[in-house]
This record gives structure tokens, sequence and C-alpha cells, in this order.
């Protein structure tokens, strides 16, 4: 039998004996040890650039819970920084960006975006140092139109209305961002792989309401360079792809990404994720309210998920991140249901 980490195991096609096991946020608010660490931080940028700190917030949850897989604590906002541009987190009100700089200039700064966060790597080779062998460790970006919207806007209202407006009104303008930040991704990607992650991911969290065209011109066509771009770079380490919101495009996307897993969201049908499972290892889709509200329907959920999915490659987790108001005991009623034991 492989000794390699199941996670891995399953990216690489195999139907194991249970899901490994991990949640998105599973580092984060809902841990009062996560709440301390942060208090001795002076703002959230500075907090994700502290090696010593984010390892430190990486490994907690992996201390209190048996999860299988751990994602090195940062933020996809990093890489506007890398390319230049201002980011600031307010306090209760989320992120602030300062204006955009400009095509040229940030083009010239794609090659090096993996050294200018080369703290992410320290993080990561210190959590891989710290961390049993069993259990793998996951590196990450935002996808490019996910950190496009963020860039254009300069803050994260929800609709992201105007980003998209930005897609109709200036193409060439968005597609050149795009380009530019696939290719700085790719070099921030290849350096987290040789710091020791072991699997990447990339996160779209703003596929949600695109309209075929779009969903194609900024989500797929930008992923699928993405992958290529790693893979000249030497990269051979699996990828995981969360088109959040796709629906049923996320089948399209399975087809033309060639990512090893592809991360499902809550609203998810099972009968997709039985489709998209045929072509790669699927992740999801358990709602993070559901995990808030636990008692029986939750219990109930992850029996459906797991009888829906187990039978082929799949990684369990959310569909989005654990809410920062989840009780720990819940976390830890999904965990025994698993893996047998709710914490360690």
């Amino acid at each position: 039998m492989s000794q390699a980490p199941l996670l891995l195991r399953v990216l690489s096609g195999e139907t194991t004996q249970r899901p490994p096991v991990w949640f998105m946020r599973q580092a984060g608010r809902h841990l009062p040890e996560y709440r301390a660490l942060r208090a001795k931080a002076p703002d959230f940028v500075s907090f994700c650039l502290n090696p010593e700190m984010a390892a430190e917030a990486t490994l907690q949850p992996m201390r209190r819970y048996p999860f299988d897989a751990s994602i090195v604590f940062a933020d996809i906002l990093l890489i506007p920084k890398a390319l230049g541009q201002d980011v600031r987190f307010e306090t209760g009100e989320g992120p602030r960006l300062g204006a955009l700089p400009s095509i040229e200039s940030m083009r010239e700064r794609t090659a090096d975006a993996g050294a200018a966060l080369a703290v992410v790597g320290e993080t990561l080779a210190r959590v891989r140092e710290a961390l049993e062998p069993e259990r793998a460790l996951i590196g990450f970006c935002g996808a490019p139109w996910t950190v496009a919207t963020y860039m254009l806007d300069g803050e994260g209202r929800e609709d992201r209305a105007s980003a998209r407006r930005f897609a109709y009104e200036r193409p060439e303008q968005v597609d050149a961002l795009l380009d530019v930040l696939v290719e700085a991704s790719a070099h921030y990607l290849a350096m987290q792989a040789r710091s020791g992650a072991q699997a990447l991911k990339i996160f779209e969290s703003w596929a949600e309401g695109l309209p075929d065209q779009l969903f194609e011109r900024l989500v797929i066509r930008p992923h699928a360079k993405l992958v290529a771009r790693l893979r000249e770079l030497g990269v051979e380490t699996p990828l995981i792809g969360f088109p959040r919101g796709a629906a049923a495009s996320a089948e399209k996307y399975a087809a033309a990404v060639p990512v090893q897993a592809v991360a499902l969201d809550t609203a998810c049908p099972l009968e997709v994720g039985k489709r998209v499972q045929a072509k790669v290892a699927i992740q999801g889709a358990l709602d993070p309210l559901l995990l808030r509200a636990g008692g029986p329907e939750l219990d109930a959920r992850v029996e459906e998920l797991i009888e829906a999915w187990g039978k082929g490659p799949y990684v369990f987790n959310l569909g989005h991140g654990i809410l920062p108001d989840t009780p720990i005991p819940h976390v830890e009623q999904v965990l025994k249901r698993i893996t047998g034991a709710g914490s360690r």
C-alpha cells in the first residue's frame, strides 16, 4: 500500500478507503488560538508576511484536528502587492487597493513575483519541517480573474459589477492584466512548490454569475494558460482548480483545464459532481452554514456526500471556507465521521 499522503494519492486518481479531509479556512477566526496570535500582529498583511506567525497559524488546526492536509496561511492579494499595487486591509471593511499600476510596470515584475514573496516560501518550509510526513502541505494563489477583480475595483464588493463592466468595456486592458497575473502567479506557485508545497490550489472565488463567453475568457482560458506555464517552468506538483459558483460550467472547466482535481462549491448538484469525477478527482462541497448549524442534518449531508462521491477519487472539504462563528464541536463532529477521531 502506498505510504504517500492520502491527499496526494487521491490527486493521482486513486480511490482511497476513506476520503482525505481538510477544510478551506481551517486556520482562522473560529480558533481561539488563532485570534490570540492575530492580536500580536499590527495588521493582516504584516501577519501574512511574517513566516514565524504564518507558520504557527498554518499549524494550529493541524494540532487540534486530524486533518489530512494543511494549507499555507497567506492571502490571494499578496500578488498585487508583489506587482507594485498598494494593498491594505481595513478592520471590519476588508481589502483596499491603491491605484492600478501600468500594465508595463507590472509586466516587468512578473518573473520576480516568487522572489518578492519569498517569505511565503519560508512559511511553507517551516510548516513542512514541522508537519508529519503522512499529512500533505498545500500552497495556493488567487486565480487571475479573482485577483483582477480586486485590482480593478480597489476593494472587495460582493457583486463584482465594476470589474465585469471593465471586462466588457475595456477587454484589451483586462485581458492584458490577466496575462500579467498568469505569469506572476506561475512564478509564485513555482516558488511555493520548491519550498515544500506538495499540491497547489488555484482559488477562483468570483466565477459565479459569469455568462458562458465570459466564463471561457476570464476563467477557463487564464487557468489553462497558468497550468501550461507552470509545467513549462518544470513544476510537476498536482493542481486543484476551484471555480466557485461555476455550477454546470464545472464540467466545461474539468474538460478544458488540465488540473488533477476540481473543487466544487456548495451549490454543485451531486450528479454534476459525479460527471466531473469521471474526468478528474473532485473536492467539496459541504455547506459552511450547515457546518455552523451542526446537528443531525450535518451528519446526514456528510453521509450523502460520501455515498455519492466516495466511490471515486474524492477529497472531503467545504464548498467555501469555515465561518468565523463555527463551533469547534461541529468541526469535530464531521471529522469523527470521516476519520474516526474528532480531535487529536
